[in-house]
């Protein structure tokens, strides 16, 4: 893993159990879980916005691979 992707990384885990479920499964994080993380891990509005897209890229991911959609 490329360094600069390590907090987005560990953000990410941190809401390991924070998913909302539907009748098929998970359907995306629960993004009132994720802003308080954001605004205390990130410096400032440019850094906040780029994770908080880092974030949705991993969410994204996770749910292909969840999926089998990947």
């Amino acid at each position: 893993m490329w360094p600069e992707n390590w907090p987005a990384f560990v953000l990410f885990n941190r809401l390991g159990t924070q998913w909302n479920v539907g009748f098929g499964g998970p359907v995306g994080l629960r993004y009132e879980a994720l802003y308080p993380l954001l605004d205390r891990c990130t410096p400032g509005p440019d850094d906040w916005s780029d994770m908080f897209e880092d974030v949705r890229v991993l969410e994204s991911a996770a749910l292909g691979a969840i999926n089998n959609n990947e």
